[in-house]
């Protein structure tokens, strides 16, 4: 039940978009980035960012970045083979980090696919700095792509002392990526993906969200 609601919830964020909102953010559990068109996994039972994303394509061309610390394999699964929704991700690099099987840089998408999906692997240790680097570029990258609509994957598990991540991103660098994010001057769905340490998931999402709207306002 609670998969299906959040479902539902990411819908009614891209509803949000499609009536003119520039942001809007769907806070859900469980994730839903690792449920592939035909199997779930790692907590995921449905893919409520690749349901929002499919339902946007409709209106026009959609980005999905995925910011979470493990590779969104259900996501790139369902859009492998469509060059309408390019798909993007930012993770630990499959020979340490779940879901080990996906998310190499080799992987760019099948057929008319091809190209429209980028994974950007990254090593066991990383700060802030050299996270923003990669992220500059997975964003020009969809700046290339220019769609009409982006949906983020966001995973607070980037964050340091998440105990299923091996990063050390602080609350101001989370906000900091949201700023860049932000630059996009994209309509913006953000589904919630993972993280895991409790005591600070609030302080990292307002953060992120601050930054968000920062870079929003001066956009």
């Amino acid at each position: 039940r609670a998969a299906l609601r959040a479902v539902d919830c990411a819908l009614t964020g891209a509803r949000c978009l499609l009536d003119g909102e520039r942001i809007a953010y769907a806070l859900v559990r469980p994730p839903g980035h690792h449920a592939e068109r035909a199997s779930f996994g790692g907590f995921c039972y449905f893919n409520s960012a690749a349901v929002a994303a499919h339902y946007l394509s409709f209106s026009g061309r959609v980005a999905v970045l995925d910011i979470d610390y493990h590779h969104g394999n259900g996501t790139q699964d369902i859009f492998y083979d469509r060059d309408d929704v390019l798909t993007v991700s930012l993770h630990g690099h499959p020979r340490f980090a779940y879901p080990y099987f996906s998310g190499y840089d080799d992987e760019r998408g099948t057929g008319a696919g091809t190209g429209f999906n980028l994974n950007i692997p990254l090593p066991e240790s990383l700060d802030g700095p050299a996270y923003r680097e990669a992220l500059q570029r997975a964003l020009q990258r969809i700046e290339r792509f220019a769609p009409a609509f982006l949906v983020v994957s966001l995973g607070l598990d980037v964050a340091r002392g998440d105990p299923t991540g091996s990063w050390s991103l602080t609350a101001r660098d989370i906000g900091e990526n949201g700023t860049l994010i932000a630059q996009l001057r994209l309509p913006t769905l953000v589904v919630q993906e993972g993280g895991y340490r409790t005591r600070t998931l609030g302080v990292n999402a307002r953060n992120f969200f601050q930054g968000l709207y920062r870079g929003a306002r001066h956009g």
